[in-house]
């Protein structure tokens, strides 16, 4: 599994990025809640990742933020509910706009993202009731340095999932190490 990339952003052309790892370029597919976000051409950019294996292909999805991330495996859980279907929610809705949105239960709000119609609004809020916290679309829950994407991950390894990684990380000091920080987090978690 290919958890996270960091190199440096070769070629964009929405929804596809390219990034260059040490001379492997990698093809991410991105939410525009991401690719708006992205330095330019030529820069260093870390992704966290999502990848999906099919019979005829293995497409990577990538994204800024662990919320992101979390956001999108939920909305792939889905029945009927693909990564390019997810990649479009999560383009036309910020994750924090998606949670207020499922919370208040607004259907229309869901099918004014294209591909979504009024079936799968329904559906999409009937399987996200409760699962979408309100504090994922915060901006400490975002992953700001590698360290803290390090340090997610290890969590998220050790089996906790991406919910409780993300409030361990919060009670973290930003300038933590990894090593420390794992430490820091686990007597959180604890």
């Amino acid at each position: 599994m290919i958890g996270r990339l960091t190199g440096m952003l070769a070629e964009k052309s929405p929804p596809l990025v390219l990034i260059d790892v040490n001379g492997v370029g990698y093809e991410v597919d991105v939410p525009m809640s991401t690719f708006y976000n992205l330095p330019a051409l030529g820069e260093r950019v870390t992704l966290l990742t999502h990848l999906v294996v099919r019979e005829d292909a293995h497409l990577l999805y990538g994204f800024l933020t662990a919320a992101e991330r979390s956001t999108f495996r939920e909305l792939v859980k889905i029945s009927g509910i693909g990564p390019r279907t997810a990649l479009s929610v999560l383009s036309g809705l910020s994750v924090a706009e998606l949670a207020a949105t499922v919370s208040r239960q607004e259907g229309g709000r869901l099918q004014k993202v294209p591909g979504i119609g009024k079936k799968t609004a329904e559906r999409l809020l009937l399987e996200l009731k409760g699962k979408l916290a309100p504090e994922l679309g915060s901006p400490a829950a975002q992953v700001v340095s590698d360290a803290q994407a390090d340090i997610v991950q290890a969590l998220i390894a050790l089996g906790y999932n991406e919910k409780d990684a993300a409030a361990a990380l919060k009670k973290l000091p930003a300038d933590v190490g990894v090593s420390e920080g794992i430490k820091l987090a686990l007597k959180a978690l604890a």
